[in-house]
């Protein structure tokens, strides 16, 4: 199946009739993501030393084409642009220096860092096999948010020493507290970015503001250098990037050679990089499929998650094997893209084809790229990543919380590292989660069993009893989970009725899940019922909770459910509870005899007034007749030309709840009568009517009624008016339970 569909996209995207808009949105994708990978690329490769910044320009570059041709064409979201991203920049940058303080040779680093992105990518591809990719998108918004406001920082701080071009190793505090190491001459260059790229966005949209901002600091850099000559070469000169060296012979033997040397790393240093790798997947996890769902809101799409990570993880594999640096779908150049006119995956595609001419044609150029204009990118890039909307969290104390969870996310990413800020933030996103589960109540609803009857419609005396002793039963509908953070909140709610009640229904239809902690809770209010000799009712036992678990075999293992002990009863559903208890408190038997005596009119409720002469006469003109288990006696859209008095058996009322649906909403057994609505108004049934055991009726049509109304007005009248009384009693209960259940 998933060969097709990846047959079908090929050939869709060779075959693409949106051809003008994705070649657009592809040349515009592009200017925006390449300018921002040469600068990643850069500030990696800068951190072995500022030797290595040519070749950071050029994995940027790498990366920007190898990942838009690769994640496009496996990938499955049209219009997405996939590159070299921040959050790579940070994690690999930021591993390297690490590296570089525990004496690690320069060119072993840059091998580690091709192992590292890698691995990154099978663990995303693996990810996407195992469908890791619908979870990912369930990350807390706070999590999120403070890390890429961490790695935003993080991407600041490390630019501002190249910002100020600083000597090489001087940290952040020292290059802004030495004024005296700065170089005026890129200090001038990179406030030029800046300013233009921040301005331009203003100005115009049709040019990206990355792309006029390197052009402005290029511009400076030029005017500066018209009046020192030592920066008219790009040999030994600190301020640029210098030659990228992409001679395709000279660049492909330097490939093979890199793998070569490769093979010689240790066993230990490889396995050391999972932990980053790790971190690096999920956060282009994140990243991607954030902006996947940002795609999906604004050209009402769908992407497929986990096809999209093998995708990107495929291509960010592709990316290290030939020296690029990983990459993962970028919000940026994604919107220039579909603001263009993009219609397809084509788009990435073009992106990564414009991306790799570039680096062909313009290698000269890019040589001339000042380091200094590059950061000052970053750091607008870096800017625009730290998410303000979370200063908002500290206007309410129900949000407090939620933004020390972004705080700590993003002290730990800046003083620790961000393996240990998505460790951080994770458990501290679990904490909040139980304290809003413990701090709600999974009681959904209490009430009593005289305040919501079951659908079995009883006599009127019945119904009188009902409401007078209904209070014996309490009802407890509960929701969400019953786990070790709500147990002590529940057996609070319990704890009262548990000591008054002699039944106790606890409807099981909205909980999630249960835990073990929760299963003893159960059963200590099953042992404390016991010694009071009252029962404990569970409904809707549900054999697949969401969780997978089977919620009757687990009560069963628990030993709180048992069939020989008759303290705790299991319903399908909870009428089911609700009728039972009602039986008992009418003093019926444990189980009712299996045949009945079909009653006679006079026996019946309705007709218990009216003389037996005028009964017999009725009963003439009736019809009696006998329908099998489960056998349809009217349907929903049939004309109402009967009514019905059950003489033995019972009948079940199911009311439509569309798409094929159905529900239980009446039982009418012995004595009760049915289809009085529609025979009083002549409209259709708007239910249908199904026997629920072998059952014999009275039928009464409304043809009948009428010859009968002509000959014996007094007792069609009385007929009439107790049909009346019945449903306006059956319809006045229904409001009551209505207006019962919207207080809860």
């Amino acid at each position: 199946m998933a060969q097709k569909t990846y047959k079908r996209d090929f050939k869709i995207l060779l075959g693409n009739n949106q051809a003008p808009g994705d070649f657009w949105g592809g040349l515009a994708g592009m200017l925006v993501a390449l300018p921002a990978a040469i600068a990643f690329g850069v500030t990696v490769y800068s951190s072995i030393s500022p030797n290595y910044a040519a070749a950071g320009a050029l994995a940027g570059i790498i990366g920007a084409a190898i990942i838009g041709l690769v994640a496009s064409t496996l990938g499955g979201t049209d219009r997405l642009i996939s590159a070299p991203c921040a959050p790579a920049a940070a994690v690999l940058s930021a591993f390297a220096i690490e590296l570089v303080k525990q004496g690690i040779a320069p060119d072993t680093i840059v091998l580690l860092l091709v192992m590292l992105g890698v691995l990154t990518g099978i663990v995303q591809m693996l990810l996407g096999f195992v469908g890791v990719g619908r979870l990912i998108k369930y990350v807390p918004y706070p999590v999120v948010s403070g890390y890429l406001s961490g790695v935003g920082l993080i991407i600041i701080g490390s630019q501002i020493p190249k910002f100020v071009a600083a000597p090489n190793n001087t940290g952040l505090f020292d290059a802004l507290l030495s004024p005296w190491l700065w170089d005026w001459r890129a200090l001038t260059v990179g406030c030029a970015t800046v300013l233009v790229a921040i301005a331009a966005p203003r100005l115009t949209q049709k040019i990206p503001g990355t792309i006029l901002g390197i052009l402005a600091g290029i511009t400076t850099y030029f005017a500066i250098a018209s009046q020192d000559a030592t920066l008219l070469s790009v040999t030994a000169n600190p301020l640029v990037v210098g030659e990228l060296g992409v001679a395709p012979t000279g660049y492909l033997a330097s490939i093979s050679n890199r793998w070569h040397e490769i093979g010689g790393l240790q066993l230990a240093q490889v396995a050391s990089l999972f932990g980053s790798a790790l971190t690096l997947a999920a956060l282009l996890s994140i990243d991607t499929l954030k902006t996947c769902v940002i795609v999906d809101q604004l050209t009402r799409s769908r992407h497929e998650s986990n096809r999209e990570l093998v995708a990107q993880g495929a291509a960010n594999v592709a990316s290290a094997v030939v020296g690029g640096i990983p990459g993962a779908g970028t919000m940026g150049a994604t919107m220039i893209n579909i603001n263009s006119g993009a219609m397809t995956r084509a788009s990435g595609v073009m992106e990564g084809l414009f991306s790799l001419l570039a680096a062909l044609i313009l290698s000269a150029f890019v040589a001339w790229i000042p380091v200094s204009a590059l950061a000052g990118i970053l750091i607008v890039i870096g800017f625009r990543m730290i998410d303000r909307e979370p200063l908002h969290f500290i206007e309410s104390r129900a949000t407090v919380f939620d933004f020390a969870v972004v705080a700590t996310v993003v002290v730990v990413a800046l003083t620790v590292g961000l393996i240990a800020a998505s460790a951080a933030g994770v458990a501290m996103a679990i904490f909040l989660f139980l304290r809003e589960q413990i701090g709600g109540s999974v009681v959904r609803h209490k009430i009593y069993v005289n305040q919501m009857s079951s659908t079995s419609y009883r006599p009127e005396a019945e119904m009188r009893i009902i409401e007078q002793k209904g209070d014996q039963a309490v009802i407890f509908e509960l929701q969400g989970s019953l786990f070790f953070g709500t147990t002590q909140q529940l057996y609070t709610d319990l704890e009262h009725e548990l000591a008054t009640r002699s039944y106790i229904i606890l409807d099981l239809k909205r909980v999630q899940s249960v835990d073990v902690t929760a299963a003893h809770l159960l059963l200590n209010v099953r042992n404390v019922l016991q010694e009071r000799g009252a029962t404990l009712l569970l409904s809707s036992v549900r054999e697949r909770l969401p969780n997978g678990r089977n919620l009757r075999e687990f009560l069963e293992q628990m030993e709180i459910v048992q069939e020989e002990d008759e303290t705790v009863r299991v319903f399908p559903e909870l009428d089911n509870a609700i009728e039972w208890v009602e039986d008992r408190i009418l003093g019926e038997l444990e189980s009712a005899p299996k045949e009945q005596t079909p009653i006679q009119l006079q026996e019946m409720d309705l007709f218990s007034h009216h003389k037996d002469e005028t009964l017999k006469e009725l009963e003439a003109r009736m019809e009696q007749r006998f329908y099998k288990t489960g056998e349809t006696i009217y349907a929903r859209g049939e004309e109402g030309k009967a009514i019905y008095w059950v003489r033995r058996g019972a009948i079940r009322i199911f009311a439509p709840l569309g798409a094929g649906r159905s529900r239980h909403i009446a039982t009418y057994g012995r004595g009760d009568f049915f289809g009085g609505l529609a025979f009083l108004d002549g409209g259709a049934r708007s239910d249908d009517a199904v026997a629920a055991t072998d059952t014999e009726v009275y039928v009464l049509t409304r043809e009948t009624f009428d010859q009968l109304s002509e000959e014996h007005k007094k007792l069609a009248f009385n007929l009439i008016n107790a049909i009346a009384r019945t449903l306006a009693i059956r319809l006045r209960h229904a409001d009551k339970e209505m207006t019962m259940l919207r207080e809860y």
